[in-house]
């Protein structure tokens, strides 16, 4: 496990560093950011994707069912003596906006929608635009199951955290190989968890399909842009055709950006 794991505080400024540098320049190709923004965080954990945003002079709010990390966000805000309001509750119990002065202009689905079963990944699109205004955006960004690291085995406690692609060995043997290694058994249950609601590049597609969302913008990178804060890599997109492969471009997708608004009626 590595030590931005533990240590809460350094992974929201990792964090933020991306954002600061990447995301808030991707979202504003294609919509303004700035003063009267309101901006909306599912699954935002300490908040750090939204401390940017907030600098820019956005509205922010953060959602996230961990009351801990909400409460560190809070913290942390207020360390940087930034506003933003932060929501500790399961998203699909929270209130709907009353009206469009109390919707959003841009919601941020970071590293979520390849935790949430794959049951529930549509009712989840299709709850999250009931918070979109007419015109609004939502940026996506996930890792591909099949790269490298898609499993998320980097937060295991063995040396299971360095090894590449153990995640698509079937669910049995993976689950054995877990529990031989010394995970506990509450990192063996997550781990098979994302296993379950693994998300390839076109079951995305199909699912923004499904859910009635356009897509405007989409980046697919071989060295994900948060790598520079993590191993200071620099960010390398994919180009054609190595974007245009379906399936085999999973294995070295390490991060997938869209950026999705909803389909408007002809």
């Amino acid at each position: 496990m590595q030590k931005r794991h533990t240590d809460r505080k350094l992974y929201f400024t990792e964090l933020a560093g991306t954002a600061r540098e990447f995301y808030v320049d991707y979202v504003a190709r294609v919509m303004a950011v700035g003063g009267g923004t309101r901006v909306l965080e599912i699954g935002c954990g300490e908040g750090g994707n939204l401390l940017p945003f907030a600098e820019a002079g956005c509205k922010v709010v953060g959602i996230d069912i961990d009351a801990k990390r909400i409460d560190n966000a809070r913290s942390f805000f207020a360390e940087a003596g930034v506003e933003g309001e932060f929501i500790a509750s399961d998203f699909l119990k929270v209130p709907l906006p009353k009206d469009e002065a109390e919707a959003f202009d841009l919601v941020l689905v970071h590293d979520v929608i390849e935790h949430i079963p794959p049951e529930s990944k549509l009712p989840f699109m299709q709850l999250m635009q009931c918070f979109m205004k007419p015109q609004a955006v939502a940026f996506f960004g996930f890792p591909a199951w099949q790269m490298p690291f898609g499993g998320h085995q980097q937060i295991c406690h063995s040396r299971l955290s360095k090894l590449p692609y153990i995640h698509l060995l079937p669910a049995r043997v993976y689950g054995w190989l877990l529990r031989r290694c010394g995970e506990p058994q509450n990192v063996v249950d997550e781990m098979l968890s994302i296993k379950q609601c693994r998300l390839p590049v076109e079951r995305f597609q199909r699912l923004a399909t499904e859910a009635g969302m356009e897509v405007k913008k989409r980046t697919l990178w071989v060295i994900n842009p948060h790598y520079k804060q993590k191993f200071h890599l620099l960010p390398l997109r994919e180009v054609w055709p190595f974007n245009a492969l379906p399936w085999l471009r999973n294995f070295y997708t390490t991060s997938a950006w869209y950026l999705l608004t909803k389909k408007q009626s002809e």
